[in-house]
C-alpha cells in the first residue's frame, strides 16, 4: 500500500543537512553582545528566522546605516564559514532519491550563502526545488515557506515529510499541515518530542524503511 507521506522529503538547511548552529550559535550570541541587545544567549531567540524579521523584531529602533551594518557583518561571516554535514545527511537525501523520492529545501538562509554553500557541499543540482529567504516575505514559523514548497512541485501538505530542527521551523511546517521529524541537533529530544512524529539525533544508519515508517 503506498505510504501517505512518501513521494516529497523537505529538509531544512542549518542543523538538519549542516552542522552549523554551533558556529551560529558563537557569532549571535557576541553578536547580541555587541549590538547591546540586552538579550543573553540572543542566538537562541533567533533560530531558524530570517535576516529581515532579526532585523524588524529586535532592530527596529536602531539607524538604517546601523541595520547594514548588521547585515553586513553577517553576510561576511557567511562567506567564510564551513559547512560540516551532519551525520548521514548527505547520503540519506542520496538515497531518498536514487529510490525516486523528491526531495526539497526549505531554509532562512539567503541565496548568496546558499550559492556558495551547495557548491561546497556538491548539491549545487540536486534539489528538486529551493524556498529560500530571498523568495519568501513571511518567514518561519510562519507556513508560508513550505506551502511554497508543495506549490512547486504540485503535491499537497500531507505528501510532504519534514526533517527540521529549529521550533520556529517545525511550527512552520506543521502549521502547512506536514509531518515533522526533528533533529535534536539544537534542541535537545526532551523538547522536541511533543512538536513532532519522532525524534532522530542525525542521520546516521538510517535506511528506506525507515522513511517510509514515518
Amino acid at each position: 500500500m503506498e505510504h501517505p507521506f512518501k513521494q516529497i522529503a523537505l529538509f531544512d538547511f542549518d542543523g538538519v543537512i549542516v552542522d552549523t548552529e554551533p558556529l551560529y550559535d558563537l557569532y549571535w550570541n557576541e553578536a547580541g553582545e555587541r549590538y547591546h541587545t540586552g538579550i543573553p544567549h540572543f542566538a537562541s531567540h533567533i533560530k531558524g528566522t530570517t535576516m529581515p524579521y532579526i532585523l524588524e523584531k529586535y532592530f527596529s529602533d536602531r539607524s538604517e546605516d546601523f541595520r547594514q551594518q548588521i547585515v553586513r557583518e553577517s553576510e561576511a561571516f557567511e562567506q567564510q564559514m564551513a559547512f560540516p554535514p551532519v551525520p548521514g545527511a548527505i547520503e540519506f537525501m542520496h538515497l531518498l532519491k536514487e529510490k525516486g523520492i523528491r526531495v526539497g529545501l526549505v531554509t532562512s538562509s539567503d541565496d548568496a550563502k546558499l550559492k556558495r554553500a551547495l557548491r561546497i557541499l556538491q548539491l549545487e543540482s540536486f534539489f528538486d526545488t529551493i524556498v529560500s529567504a530571498d523568495r519568501i516575505t513571511r518567514g518561519k514559523p510562519d507556513p508560508m515557506c513550505y506551502e511554497l514548497a508543495a506549490a512547486d512541485l504540485h503535491v499537497t501538505p500531507a505528501d510532504c515529510l519534514v526533517f527540521e530542527d529549529s521550533f520556529a521551523g517545525i511550527e512552520a511546517a506543521t502549521r502547512a499541515g506536514m509531518r515533522v521529524i526533528g533533529l535534536s541537533t539544537t534542541n535537545p529530544e526532551t523538547e522536541l518530542r511533543d512538536k513532532v512524529h519522532a525524534v532522530i539525533p542525525n542521520f546516521e544508519g538510517l535506511t528506506f524503511d525507515d522513511y517510509q515508517k514515518w
